[in-house]
C-alpha cells in the first residue's frame, strides 16, 4: 500500500513540474523574429497621384494674338513731277481707301481745284472730287489737306500720319493708295497700289492707268503725248515709328 502511494506521488510531482516547464517557454520571446509591428502602421493612405502643378499664365506679348496692337508710323508718297504749260493741267490728288474702296483720307490736293476748282471745270481730278466728298468739306478741313501746286519741277514727297478723316488712327491691315493727276482737260493718269500698315515697313510702286478723252477744247491725248510725264515714278512706303 505504501508502495502505491510513493507511486502516485511521484506521478503527480512529474505532471506538475513538466507543467510549469511548458508555461516557462510560452512566456519567452524567439530573439531572432522581428518586432511585431503597430496596428496602425500595417495600413498606409494610398500614395498621391503625381500630378505636376499648372505653369504660371504669362502676360500677353508682341506675337499673342490676344495683345493690343498699337499703330504708328507714316505713310509717305514720292513721285516726279513735271510742270506743264498751258491750261487744264498740273492738278493732282493723292488720297487712302480701305481694301473695300471706302474713302479714309486725303493726303494733298491741289489747292486750286479743292477751294472750288471743280466747280467751273468738272474734269479736274474729277475722281478725288467725287471720292472725297469735297463739296460737303469744312473750310478747315480742305485748308488741312490741300496745298499749292508746285511752282517747278522735280520730286515731291508727302506724308500721311494714319489717321482718317475724323482723326482716328486706322487699324493695321492693307489699304490702297491712289494719286489723280489731270493731265490735260479730260486725260488724266491715275496710279494705285496696295500697302500694309503693321509692324513692319514696306514699299510698293503704283501703277498707272491712262484715259485719253477728246474735248471741245482737247483732241484726246495719246501715249506718246508730253503730258503723259507730268506724273512718273510713285512711291508709297510704310514705316513704323521705333518701338511699335
Amino acid at each position: 500500500m505504501r508502495r502505491k502511494l510513493k507511486l502516485s506521488l511521484a506521478i503527480v510531482l512529474t505532471f506538475l513540474f513538466i507543467s510549469l516547464c511548458a508555461c516557462a517557454d510560452s512566456g519567452q520571446t524567439d530573439n531572432n523574429s522581428p518586432p511585431p509591428i503597430p496596428p496602425s502602421q500595417t495600413e498606409r493612405p494610398p500614395a498621391s497621384p503625381d500630378v505636376s502643378p499648372l505653369p504660371a499664365q504669362q502676360p500677353g506679348d508682341d506675337n499673342d494674338l490676344s495683345a493690343p496692337v498699337t499703330l504708328s508710323g507714316e505713310i509717305v508718297v514720292t513721285l516726279d513731277y513735271n510742270k506743264q504749260s498751258g491750261s487744264a493741267s498740273n492738278q493732282f490728288a493723292i488720297w487712302v481707301e480701305d481694301m473695300e474702296g471706302n474713302y479714309i483720307n486725303t493726303i494733298y490736293a491741289t489747292k486750286w481745284t479743292a477751294v472750288g476748282g471743280y466747280k467751273s471745270r468738272p474734269d479736274s481730278i474729277a475722281i478725288w472730287v467725287a471720292k472725297s466728298g469735297v463739296s460737303n468739306m469744312p473750310d478747315y478741313y480742305v485748308d488741312a489737306i490741300s496745298g499749292a501746286t508746285p511752282r517747278s519741277s522735280g520730286n515731291q514727297t508727302y506724308a500721311w500720319n494714319l489717321k482718317d478723316i475724323n482723326g482716328d488712327l486706322v487699324s493695321p491691315g492693307k489699304y490702297m493708295v491712289f494719286v489723280e493727276g489731270t493731265l490735260r482737260w479730260k486725260n488724266n493718269v491715275l496710279y494705285s497700289g496696295v500697302i500694309t500698315i503693321g509692324d513692319v515697313s514696306d514699299v510698293i510702286h503704283a501703277d498707272a492707268e491712262y484715259t485719253y478723252e477728246a474735248s471741245d477744247r482737247q483732241a484726246a491725248l495719246t501715249g506718246d503725248s508730253p503730258e503723259n510725264a507730268m506724273i512718273r515714278d510713285v512711291t508709297v512706303s510704310f514705316t513704323p515709328s521705333p518701338g511699335n
